[in-house]
């Protein structure tokens, strides 16, 4: 067995555990998916939890936002955060042309279950982001970009609560595109309000 053995190995359990919950899939159902045995299974994988910890490594990545905080606007901010997302949702969904949104959340739910670390991960990365955010706010007031008299940490923590969201538009419209315009609008929208 190859590098590509494994690759395919992640690739057909995601899609176990994503239609069927992280405690649904058995490590029989995974090699019945994929056609091994089981000893081939554990010379990838010493067990399901290991399986499982590799698709959501693979699939769940959520890449900082990089940027120079004194020189980019809100507006460009707002952009290359919705870029950065989509980036992100694309990567969990992939090519898939049968987008169920709610195995997605149950999926991430079950990442924050059985995966500690992810969930440490995660929080520690949102946080960070955060703080970012409120920099931005921060520096926009400061340069007279936006309103002088707002609370940065508030409209930050708006900002975010903007940006979760999205998997509510997603749900809504089942479609990833409609979402992310519905994004980008709602985030031009937060900016016309802090505007000065």
């Amino acid at each position: 067995m190859n590098y590509d053995t494994k690759e395919y190995i992640i690739k057909e359990a995601y899609k176990l555990f994503l239609n069927n919950s992280y405690e649904a899939v058995s490590i029989s159902d995974i090699c019945a998916e994929i056609g091994l045995t089981k000893g081939a299974l554990y010379h990838h994988f010493e067990n399901k939890e290991a399986l499982f910890k590799a698709v959501i490594d693979k699939y769940f990545i959520f890449p900082p936002i990089d940027f120079n905080i004194e020189t980019i606007t809100l507006l460009e901010f707002n952009e290359i955060t919705v870029q950065n997302i989509e980036k992100a949702i694309h990567n969990i969904c992939g090519d898939s042309n049968e987008l169920i949104p709610v195995n997605y959340m149950s999926l991430i739910s079950d990442c924050f279950r059985h995966y500690p670390e992810f969930r440490e991960r995660t929080t520690k990365h949102l946080n960070i982001e955060n703080n970012k955010t409120k920099n931005v706010f921060e520096v926009a007031m400061k340069r007279g970009e936006i309103q002088s008299d707002i609370d940065c940490s508030a409209v930050a923590e708006m900002y975010f609560s903007n940006i979760i969201g999205l998997a509510g538009n997603i749900l809504r419209n089942n479609s990833i595109k409609e979402a992310i315009k519905m994004l980008r609008n709602q985030m031009n929208v937060f900016y016309k309000l802090l505007k000065k």
